[in-house]
């Protein structure tokens, strides 16, 4: 019998590899908005494992906000056609940046205690164009900008 032939294990290509985490992690990112804007006494704790910087200050506040006021959101957002647009891995922080239509349309707030809905605009923009940057920490890529362009998609 024949010994097996060496496999040859090429070296992944690290933008391929960037760009694949990046969009799994935001995809997990919003998973975890979901919940923490769901659950009003929750923690970011969860949320910290995919968002830092700007982005983690930005779901505390607002969260802070709509939990103060005895509101939370309930029902899925919706990320779709999430694009690298471009990435600087060359950087003392690597970075990726992706345009990802975000639907919020069945994302909904509501009372807290009665799940009664919390009546909303007529006209608010509920599925649109949003710009956002990952960063490779130590700990991994987190998202810190998602910044919503006011455009439909």
């Amino acid at each position: 019998m024949a010994p097996a032939a060496p496999v040859s294990a090429a070296p992944a290509n690290p933008e391929a590899v960037a760009k694949k985490t990046a969009l799994e992690v935001y995809q997990g990112y919003w998973r975890e908005m979901q919940a923490y804007y769901a659950d009003r006494d929750g923690t970011t704790e969860a949320l910290k494992g995919y968002a830092a910087s700007e982005a983690l200050a930005s779901a505390e506040s607002d969260a802070e906000y709509a939990h103060g006021r005895g509101r939370i959101y309930i029902g899925p957002v919706v990320v779709s056609e999430s694009t690298v647009t471009s990435t600087d891995l060359d950087s003392k922080t690597p970075k990726v940046m992706l345009s990802s239509c975000l639907d919020v349309s069945k994302w909904q707030p509501v009372i807290a205690d009665t799940h009664k809905p919390v009546k909303l605009p007529t006209n608010r923009l509920t599925k649109y164009l949003i710009a956002s940057t990952l960063e490779k920490w130590p700990q991994g890529w987190r998202v810190v900008r998602d910044e919503p362009q006011d455009k439909r998609c």
